[in-house]
């Protein structure tokens, strides 16, 4: 009896996902075959040469931030609809289209060449504004080369030039912050690297220029110390008759070191490469 309840259970269980699946199958069917007919009627509107529907489709499309379709499109209107009224509507658009298919390079081209050619448009501050903010987009993480966050850095603080009384001036200012940081983080890392190395000739160098170019930098302390550091082991590891000279450049950054951050959390180290420095100065 519990043996013909149980194949009872299991065909019940069989029955019903068999209906599930050939639910979903035909739900699958219907899609696919919803899609291909779409797709089928936009390759005729491709093909179809009639330019105003065409346009009023890829306005359509545009709406419904359908990017890939209505960028098509106006990649074939572009020099269709040159010198008509719809021209910098169309260009504006498929530079949008770009943007928003993530290839920011190639929509802060398409950009560039609308403000060159559309000055006068409606959509120019736009324009400007989405040519400098496709190189904020564009720039990477600080380890990396910063070309293009300087890049956005100039074209952003040429939008706000232009356009003081802007609504977007608060964000733009974030955004010169964030790219600022960056090169800023960009700068002592790489300057870090040599002494990392323990390339300690090198560390100095690097250091001292990432701290004269930045000098508001957050890592200002650090640097200051590993520029004291670095300078200590360079003078420690010298032939002899460069010690004295290069452990009296060690305490002239012992001095810069306290004398901006007297109360510096490398304070220890630095009181005891001072000690090891003067030792070695005064004794003559």
């Amino acid at each position: 009896m519990r043996h013909n309840i149980g194949v009872k259970i299991v065909f019940i269980y069989v029955n019903a996902l068999f209906l599930i699946m050939k639910r979903v199958s035909l739900f699958v069917l219907i899609v696919i075959a919803i899609i291909a007919a779409s797709c089928s009627g936009f390759d005729k509107l491709l093909k179809s040469r009639d330019y105003p529907l065409m346009y009023k489709e890829g306005l359509k499309y545009y709406e419904e931030g359908d990017h890939y379709r209505y960028t098509t499109i106006f990649e074939q209107l572009s020099p269709v609809y040159k010198g008509t009224a719809q021209a910098d509507t169309i260009e504006f658009y498929l530079s949008q289209g770009y943007y928003h298919q993530g290839d920011f390079l190639l929509a802060a081209h398409y950009f560039d060449r609308f403000r060159q050619n559309y000055p006068r448009s409606s959509f120019i501050e736009e324009a400007e504004y989405m040519y400098a903010y496709c190189f904020y987009k564009s720039s990477p993480r600080p380890l990396l080369d910063q070309e293009a966050t300087k890049n956005a850095i100039s074209a952003l603080s040429e939008f706000i030039t232009r356009y003081p009384n802007s609504s977007k001036k608060a964000e733009v200012n974030t955004i010169l912050t964030e790219l600022r940081s960056k090169l800023v983080e960009k700068s002592y890392l790489s300057a870090k690297l040599y002494y990392d190395m323990q390339d300690y000739k090198s560390a100095i160098t690097a250091l001292k220029n990432s701290a004269y170019e930045f000098p508001d930098s957050e890592y200002r302390e650090d640097i200051l110390y590993m520029i004291l550091e670095s300078s200590y082991n360079l003078a420690d590891n010298s032939v002899p008759e460069k010690r004295r000279e290069r452990f009296q450049a060690t305490l002239d950054e012992y001095y810069n070191l306290m004398g901006e951050f007297p109360e510096t959390k490398y304070k220890r180290e630095a009181e005891r490469i001072y000690a090891s420095s003067i030792k070695v100065v005064e004794n003559k």
